[in-house]
């Protein structure tokens, strides 16, 4: 699918079947979600604009390529999105955080904004999405439509395990936006977790199984 970008790199695939087994405590956990983070935001951040600027080395004055435009954004969903931050920001340090709350409905499955609190200038911006886990869709394409609304329009998203259901869902809402995933799993079960998955990212990250 058009900008859909599945990741293939060995280290990748192998931090995640480390992610998924089940006897993987809470701070192992945590570190390699942030450890997939930084390896995936390099591979998505390929196309980052330099510009070129003189400086001297040790030996000779050059000229050479830095960073170039606003900082990028950083925009973890609440609350599982919060353990890719560190990996990005390892990446990119001088990046701006917002954060935007979505809570699931267990019973009907549906997201529910709770919280909204994004950087300033968005249009200007790149704008990277995070979400550990991509299952019905639903809260990420709420969560980009949001930002859009407030005028983003350069956004990238970021999620590390997704069912196929979910890759459709946000690919038909939202097809001008590249969507950077980990693994695809197989599909949803009919509580609308991800097979295999990993279980509750949120939880595995935070310790609140």
């Amino acid at each position: 699918m058009k900008n859909v970008h599945i990741m293939t790199h060995p280290l990748i695939r192998h931090k995640i079947t480390m992610l998924r087994m089940e006897t993987t405590g809470t701070q192992l956990f945590r570190q390699l979600v942030e450890e997939i983070a930084m390896l995936m935001g390099y591979e998505a951040l390929a196309d980052l604009p330099t510009r070129e600027v003189a400086i001297r080395t040790p030996i000779e004055e050059t000229v050479q390529p830095v960073l170039d435009g606003e900082k990028p954004a950083i925009v973890p969903i609440l609350r599982a999105g919060l353990g890719m931050v560190n990996g990005l920001l390892a990446l990119l340090p001088h990046a701006k955080v917002g954060h935007i709350g979505m809570a699931r409905d267990e019973e009907t499955h549906l997201p529910h904004p709770y919280y909204c609190k994004l950087p300033s200038s968005l249009s200007d911006r790149l704008i990277i999405v995070t979400d550990p886990m991509l299952a019905t869709g639903g809260s990420l394409c709420d969560a980009v439509r949001e930002i859009k609304e407030q005028g983003g329009k350069h956004i990238k998203c970021m999620c590390i395990i997704a069912a196929p259901e979910g890759v459709e869902a946000f690919t038909a809402a939202h097809p001008d936006v590249e969507l950077y995933i980990g693994a695809l799993d197989r599909c949803l079960n009919e509580n609308a977790y991800i097979c295999p998955g990993l279980g509750d990212a949120g939880d595995r990250i935070f310790g609140t199984l």
